[in-house]
């Protein structure tokens, strides 16, 4: 098939990218090279250099390549960023998406394909994990502008007729991943351990995360395009809590064998306390499970890191 991947120079749209080619579908890539990295490109993928926010470009791409699915990734990732410039995170994160939207309208595009997000969308639980029956509070911009493609994917679908497949992620993890452009804790603590610097902990360090590796991720895309059907919403993630405490714990464990020290600072606005979300419904529809412990994806990226740094 032929498949528009935005934001595929990203940490998660490269991983996607990869593996979408490696099943023998025709790619392209949007990506605005803001925070993706041409090195993260599939030689493989056709690559362009552009942002969602430009129609003009949008109506050529999509004129011309004709797509069966669009794979949409391209985002204004931090959460921070949403609370400190709200206006900059809308124009990315919903007309940026509705540019997008309008042209698989125009152009009769079969499927969408959200990345939306299993902790800032539901604000703070009612119930742990959250499955994707609860309620939707989100107390960022960003998770507010996740909330409402999903609205408008609802909109185009009764509408248009136009299927959707929306993946609410947790705390995605692993090789690739940014510490500076897509603001990712494990990155972050990673990258500043084999540098040698102290790691910085917002608040008490006690807020949970559910941390969902990669290549669990990646595994979860594969498995909706080949099972296809109805349009439906997953948590793409694990069901374990994890503090942020511990998290630094096991990262300095298998960097430093324990030895560093971290430095706590005020909590940020527009952050949640605890978040896990349920991913029983993508076992029971998809087959897919993760597959990665903790630990086990904590290692892979820390070895991903030290060969970068070498």
């Amino acid at each position: 098939m032929k498949i528009l991947v935005t934001g595929g120079a990203g940490f998660i749209g490269s991983h996607i990218t990869d593996a979408l080619i490696a099943e023998g579908h025709s790619v392209v890539v949007l990506d605005n090279l803001s925070s993706g990295r041409i090195e993260n490109l599939n030689p493989n993928s056709h690559f362009i250099q552009g942002d969602i926010r430009d129609i003009a470009l949008i109506d050529r791409i999509f004129k011309e390549h004709r797509f069966e699915i669009v794979n949409h990734h391209a985002a204004q990732m931090d959460v921070r960023k949403s609370v400190e410039d709200p206006i900059f995170d809308a124009e990315t994160n919903i007309i940026g998406s509705l540019n997008l939207l309008e042209a698989c309208r125009k152009y009769s595009v079969g499927r969408f394909v959200f990345a939306s997000t299993g902790g800032a969308i539901y604000g703070e639980q009612d119930y742990f994990p959250a499955d994707e029956n609860h309620a939707t509070r989100p107390e960022s911009p960003y998770g507010v502008a996740k909330c409402s493609i999903e609205l408008y994917l609802h909109y185009y679908l009764s509408v248009h007729g136009m299927q959707h497949t929306i993946f609410r992620y947790a705390n995605v993890y692993g090789p690739r991943q940014d510490p500076h452009g897509e603001a990712g804790v494990v990155a972050i603590f990673t990258n500043a351990l084999l540098a040698e610097r102290q790691c910085v902990i917002f608040g008490d360090g006690k807020q949970t995360r559910d941390y969902v590796y990669i290549g669990d991720v990646v595994r979860a895309h594969i498995e909706a395009l080949k099972k296809g059907g109805e349009s439906e919403t997953f948590n793409i993630s694990t069901g374990i809590e994890t503090d942020v405490n511990s998290l630094f714990s096991m990262l300095s464990k298998i960097t430093t064998g324990g030895k560093a020290t971290v430095q706590y600072a005020d909590a940020r606005k527009g952050e949640q306390k605890r978040s896990v979300c349920s991913a029983a419904k993508a076992e029971e529809v998809l087959g897919w499970r993760p597959a990665v412990k903790l630990e086990d994806g904590l290692r892979s990226t820390v070895e991903y890191f030290q060969k970068a740094l070498a």
